[in-house]
């Protein structure tokens, strides 16, 4: 176990439920791997911006020339591919917002799922380039979605596996804070999420 990467999103500071699971998280992981460097990528505090077309440009782009002379523009999503790919654990914390994943995380997940970089296109499809690695969902929501009448509504889970599988990496757990909007639930939510994260498989 070289690196782990983690990828915060939620602008809640202390008061974030999946900052309070990934802190537990961190500690399992360091605690197991003592050796291991840990990179956290904070969406919050580091800003990524959105796709232009300038960068759509580049990291699209098969010409080698073109390529050198926009690599200006790719540097930042040069560097956040190979965070991802140089780390063998990826934990991305997450809030639930409108049943989605906030646009901060959703411009990181753009900037590292390239085609050549993370994938590649095959005679029988697409090869996911970032296979081998272990990933953990850290995820916050007001109301209750893993199971019950909600569960149809949540966008969260089976797109980041989606886009995680894509990409190669197929061993994906996941721990919840559930039920933050609910009175009788929410009192229990972190506690719950923090018991699931003693029995990850890490």
């Amino acid at each position: 176990m070289n690196q782990i990467l983690i990828v915060e999103s939620s602008p809640r500071g202390a008061e974030s439920a999946s900052r309070q699971l990934t802190r537990k998280v961190r500690e399992r992981l360091e605690a197991q791997y003592p050796k291991a460097k840990v990179i956290v990528r904070d969406l919050v505090k580091d800003k990524l911006p959105h796709l232009d077309q300038s960068t759509l440009k580049v990291i699209s782009t098969k010409d080698p020339v073109e390529a050198e002379s926009l690599k200006e523009a790719a540097y930042l999503s040069n560097q956040l591919v190979d965070e991802l790919m140089m780390s063998d654990i990826l934990v991305i914390a997450c809030p639930m917002w409108n049943f989605g994943i906030p646009s901060s995380l959703k411009a990181w997940i753009d900037h590292v799922v390239r085609v050549g970089k993370t994938f590649n296109y095959s005679g029988a499809g697409v090869e996911g380039l970032a296979k081998g690695k272990k990933a953990i969902l850290v995820l916050a929501s007001g109301g209750v979605f893993s199971d019950g009448p909600w569960k149809a509504w949540d966008t969260v889970e089976p797109y980041l596996r989606q886009i995680l599988g894509f990409i190669g990496i197929d061993d994906v757990q996941t721990v919840r804070a559930e039920g933050m909007n609910i009175p009788p639930l929410a009192i229990h939510a972190v506690p719950n999420g923090e018991k699931a994260v003693e029995t990850l498989v890490i």
